[in-house]
Formats: structure tokens, C-alpha cells, sequence
């Protein structure tokens, strides 16, 4: 069993992570306290629209960065039964598949930001590539106030993945490792959230060759799987801190084999300087160029599974 301690954690409150681990039951057991599952979305919340909501909460986004962005319904919803939004970016001559995600935390609010800000990029510079972009994961926790780590469950959607030994090695860290952090509950069972279980679906339909996950607030960058890193995007620089059960860097970097890039913002409620979050994207390009080796040809991607309207 391998894990490596986080040494930025923060300790539970000791009766609320009791409260939590009492919820740790077989998923068997759990399956009828999950408000949606696979098939089965809940409904969707009257009056979502995507531009309003993020304009009103996140740092640094304007109405026409936002409108310009072109965010796409797609069949993904939140525990709550927000719509999970996407953007595809392809540039002509693309070679290679990158998934980009923001707000898997949901008070990470500048994550969300610079994902809207980078399909402003994308669309300017392409460079290579096929760019989906999901810029915010979870809602719920993004718009709630105040916002929180965790899905409207309760649940850390970035300990919720398929990893190999999940039962067994997420309960143990969680209770072990974290003393039972309410803000890292794994949940009760591997993908049983609405969100994780979108993004699982849909990395298995865009097989992409790279994702970029944004997080903050600790200033640095980290990355998981084949390949050599990038050392530095703008300001952050290179700090791997290592790998935790059902981390999406365990799931898609380590055992998936497709190269998670997680950046880790300095602030979790500013975004860097306009500059800076050009650097970034331009010191990403350059990365790409140089140590992203294609998969299979672009065109055989399935498209974004979309929400039908009309």
C-alpha cells in the first residue's frame, strides 16, 4: 500500500469527521441514498444560466469573457442538478486531445476563472490541439456561500476515482491519514458522485492525450504519469507531492497513463495578472510542443456528449 502524506492537510473537526465516517458503508448499502446515477440526472435547476451565475462569483470574469466562451450544455449534472458546461476549442491541424478542468473544488473560485480566461486563449492560439474544457465541475460547491471543497454530498470529487484498491487504501488514508477531514471524505463508494462520475465518462470518450487540472491555493505545480513535467507555467514551478487513493492524478496519471498537469494557484480567490495567466498558457504550449506525444488521430474523438435542447 503506497501513499504519500499531504503535508498541507487540514485536520477535521473531530465531531463532524465522526458524524462522516459513520456514512462509510458498503456501496451496496449506499445506493439508495444517491440522489442520481448513471441513467438517471436529476432535474435539471430552473434558470441556470452558466454566464450569470459565474460573472456574479468568480474573480476577474466579465459578461463578454464569459459570452465569448460559448459554455455548451452537456448531459453532466451536479448532485444538485446543475448543468455541467464544456467548450471545445480545435485548432486545424489538431494532433493531440488536452482536457482542461476547472473548480473540482468548489472554493477554488480562481481555478474556474483562469479556465474561462484560457478558452480565450485557446481560441487565439490553438497551437496543436483539441482543447474540452469543463470549467467548473462543481458547481454546487462553487456557488454555494460561502463556497466549499466538497460537492453538495459532502464528498471530495478529487478522492473519488476508480483507483486501483479504492475500498480498501481511500478509507484507510482518509481515517489514517487526514484524522477523518470532512473536507477529504473520499465518499462511500469510488465514482459515486454525479460529477467524478461525468468526468470519468468523459475521459473514456475524449481519450485525451493530457489534462490540466487547476486547483489552488498553493502556488505550485504538480503532475502524475508518463512523460517529463513541465519544470515551471509562469510563476509555479515544479513541487510533485506525491499521489492519494482516488486522486484523478492517481486515476488518469498513474493508472490510466494519461499525464495529469495539476496547477496549483497562489490564491484560491484571486487570479494571477492578465499577464501571468498568459505566460502560463504560452509556457504550457511551449511544454506541449516538446513532450506531448499524440495518441490517436483527433477526428476519431467522440464529441462532448451534449445536452439536447430545443
Amino acid at each position: 500500500m503506497r501513499f504519500s502524506l499531504q503535508p498541507r492537510s487540514l485536520r477535521g473537526l473531530p465531531c463532524l469527521g465522526l458524524a462522516l465516517s459513520l456514512l462509510w458503508l458498503p456501496a451496496a448499502a449506499m445506493a439508495s441514498t444517491v440522489r442520481s446515477g448513471p441513467g438517471h440526472p436529476p432535474a435539471d435547476i430552473a434558470g441556470s444560466e452558466p454566464c450569470a451565475e459565474f460573472v456574479a462569483r468568480l474573480p476577474n470574469v466579465k459578461a463578454p469573457l464569459c459570452a465569448a466562451a460559448q459554455l455548451k450544455p452537456t448531459v453532466g449534472r451536479s448532485f444538485k442538478g446543475r448543468t455541467l458546461y464544456a467548450r471545445d476549442v480545435v485548432a486545424p491541424d489538431a494532433r493531440i486531445r488536452v482536457l482542461v478542468i476547472g473548480a473540482m473544488h468548489g472554493d477554488e473560485l480562481s481555478s474556474a476563472s483562469v479556465a474561462l480566461h484560457w478558452i480565450q486563449r485557446a481560441l487565439e492560439t490553438p497551437s496543436n490541439a483539441h482543447w474540452r474544457f469543463i470549467p467548473a465541475l462543481n458547481p454546487d460547491g462553487l456557488m454555494v456561500r460561502p463556497a466549499t471543497r466538497m460537492n453538495a454530498r459532502g464528498v471530495d470529487l478529487n478522492r473519488n476515482f476508480p483507483t486501483p484498491n479504492w475500498v480498501r487504501d481511500a478509507k484507510v488514508y482518509w481515517e489514517k491519514r487526514t484524522r477523518k477531514d470532512p473536507r477529504r471524505w473520499p465518499g462511500p463508494s469510488p465514482l459515486s458522485e454525479p460529477e467524478s462520475r461525468f468526468l470519468h465518462d468523459e475521459m473514456e470518450r475524449f481519450q485525451p492525450d493530457l489534462i490540466v487540472s487547476i486547483h489552488a491555493p498553493y502556488g505550485v505545480l504538480d503532475f502524475d504519469g508518463p512523460g517529463v513535467p513541465p519544470p515551471q507555467l509562469g510563476r509555479l514551478y515544479l513541487d510533485q507531492v506525491g499521489i492519494f487513493p482516488g486522486s484523478l492524478g492517481n486515476y488518469g496519471g498513474v493508472h490510466k497513463g494519461m499525464p495529469v498537469v495539476t496547477i496549483e494557484l497562489p490564491s484560491a480567490f484571486r487570479t494571477p495578472l492578465d499577464a501571468e495567466v498568459r505566460q502560463m498558457w504560452l509556457d504550457l504550449l511551449r511544454w506541449m510542443s516538446e513532450r506531448i506525444v499524440p495518441g490517436e488521430p483527433a477526428g476519431k474523438v467522440v464529441p462532448v456528449k451534449a445536452k439536447k435542447t430545443g
